[in-house]
């Protein structure tokens, strides 16, 4: 029953930004720690953000500072901010509903994949 969809990955230039959205159905959103992830070719899937279901959130070093994670529990939907794009950040970036224990992050559901080419 549970259902993520993301969308608003794109190719976009060294620099620029771009704002990915992951819409969940079939759970009671507001109770979920939410994640996004990222696989680049040839490369495992890695973490790249969190947010609790209190707000509190989480980053990968590699990230931090050109991310934002964020939520809207009225409508279901969390949000990835991706500025200042480099061409390393290239990936499909996948959504997930999971837990949280200790300030870590566990996966459950995924979401399908958008993504992300950062190229001139």
């Amino acid at each position: 029953q549970v259902q993520l969809v993301e969308s608003g990955g794109g190719l976009v230039q060294p620099g620029g930004s771009l704002r990915l959205s992951c819409a969940a159905s079939g759970t009671i959103f507001s109770i979920n720690p939410m994640g996004w992830y990222r696989q680049a070719p040839g490369k495992q899937r890695e973490l790249v953000a969190s947010i609790s279901s209190g707000g509190s959130t989480n980053y990968a070093d590699s990230v931090k500072g050109r991310f934002t994670i964020s939520r809207d529990n009225a409508k279901n939907t969390v949000y990835l901010q991706l500025n200042s794009l480099k061409p390393e950040d290239t990936a499909v970036y996948y959504c997930n509903l999971g837990a949280m224990r200790r300030s870590q992050y566990y996966p459950n559901y995924w979401g399908q994949g958008t993504q992300v080419t950062v190229s001139s």
